[in-house]
């Protein structure tokens, strides 16, 4: 997870979302890659427009007149300066870790897929607001279409979190067949994080007995140890998964997905969903 994008709306959780991808991107000697999709009048937009670096010149504008004309610079010269404070920011924070900034003004979620696909981003670190919270760029829906469309992981964050400080990392699956996919995935996050603890848990309400072989055999099968086997009761399964990782303490939540419902339930992309854009703490997303 070397090269990391973060989109940004200069929101507090687009930059609790930015300070953790520089913790990543320190820890895996990687890059980040500063997204912002610009607001602009429906005849502004262009699907070829957007820009690495300084703001555009006047003649790089699409075609405008007038007021609107004046609205795009200005427009451009503000997300110049709030991206400026951002790379400033990370010099800072984190001195080692290069730094790219990129704004387009195509729709968010299609801007957002351009450049996984473009810059080969092996991650993808998404602020998330609470689902009362008023409408703007990081609306649910926007980290429930990433969860589910990006080819890459997704790391939803809602709060400030310290990666660093991580020390105990919930693995949610229902062990089924389909969970030995996710395991290449889990190793990776363990790589990330080889203090952490992993708790392996299953929300069920099936025999405790038999749930904890399933998990015990799931690590034995794939030499997971250390791990701990956690089983919980709860209505749903996302809410077990949130109730779990609140009492463990779970400074980092890993839940796999799939889009195919012929699947096991749980792996059904909505539970990933339901968890990145409710969860408080910060949930990574992959697809099987």
């Amino acid at each position: 997870m070397k090269n990391i994008l973060v989109p940004t709306d200069f929101s507090a959780e687009a930059h609790h979302a930015f300070r953790a991808a520089l913790q990543l991107a320190r820890r895996t000697g990687g890059s980040v890659t500063l997204l912002h999709v610009l607001a602009l009048p429906d005849q502004q937009r262009t699907a070829n427009f957007s820009t690495f670096g300084g703001p555009v010149s006047g003649a790089e504008l699409p075609n405008s007149q007038g007021i609107d004309r004046i609205f795009v610079i200005k427009l451009l010269e503000a997300t110049r300066q709030r991206m400026q404070l951002l790379l400033a920011e990370a010099a800072e924070l984190a001195p080692g870790v290069p730094v790219h900034d990129l704004t387009d003004q195509i729709g968010v979620g299609e801007a957002i897929l351009k450049v996984i696909e473009q810059r080969h981003i092996d991650l993808v670190v998404l602020g998330t607001q609470q689902h009362d919270a008023l409408e703007r760029f990081f609306a649910s829906s926007n980290t429930e279409q990433l969860v589910r469309l990006a080819p890459c992981p997704v790391l939803a964050v809602k709060h400030a979190a310290d990666l660093d400080a991580v020390r105990d990392i919930v693995f949610a699956s229902d062990f089924s067949a389909e969970a030995d996919q996710a395991v290449p995935g889990l190793r990776q996050v363990r790589q990330l994080f080889p203090d952490a603890r992993l708790h392996l848990l299953r929300v069920t309400d099936e025999d405790a007995g038999s749930a904890r072989r399933q998990i015990d055999d799931f690590i034995g099968r794939h030499q997971l140890a250390p791990a701990e086997a956690v089983l919980m009761e709860a209505g749903s399964i996302e809410g077990g998964i949130e109730d779990a990782a609140r009492k463990l303490g779970a400074g980092l939540m890993v839940v796999p997905t799939h889009a195919r419902s012929a699947l096991s339930r749980f792996f059904q992309g909505s539970i990933a969903e339901k968890v990145a854009t409710e969860s408080a703490q910060p949930v990574l997303t992959f697809h099987l």
